[in-house]
């Protein structure tokens, strides 16, 4: 892949006018769960849907809230403070939760 690419707070992205734009908590991307249509907006949104799935939460860190599934040996950590979420934190939620939470741009998933 071709352009001009940026290594900054230990995530590479494309830094020319292509590239996508960078979600952080309610910038140009959200995580939407897709049963619901239902954008996530804060934590509580989050827990009480990995809940549904059989996520529960795991340890008490003091920087990171962390879901774990008893059936995998996934884990999902996001940074306790929702405004720190980033596009790299929604990527892990989706692919540990296949086809139940997506990345959208936030003008798509603004009800209509």
């Amino acid at each position: 892949m071709t352009g001009v690419w940026v290594f900054e707070d230990g995530i590479v992205r494309r830094a020319d006018s292509e590239a996508p734009s960078r979600g952080r908590g309610g910038g140009g991307k959200v995580l939407v769960h897709v049963p619901s249509s239902e954008v996530v907006t804060s934590y509580e949104v989050l827990e009480r849907r990995l809940r549904e799935l059989g996520w529960e939460r795991y340890l008490n860190d003091p920087c990171l809230l962390q879901f774990h599934q008893r059936s995998t040996v996934h884990l999902i950590s996001v940074p306790r403070d929702f405004s720190r979420l980033k596009l790299v934190h929604m990527y892990d939620v989706v692919v540990k939760t296949r086809n139940v939470f997506e990345v959208r741009d936030s003008a798509a998933a603004a009800p209509q």
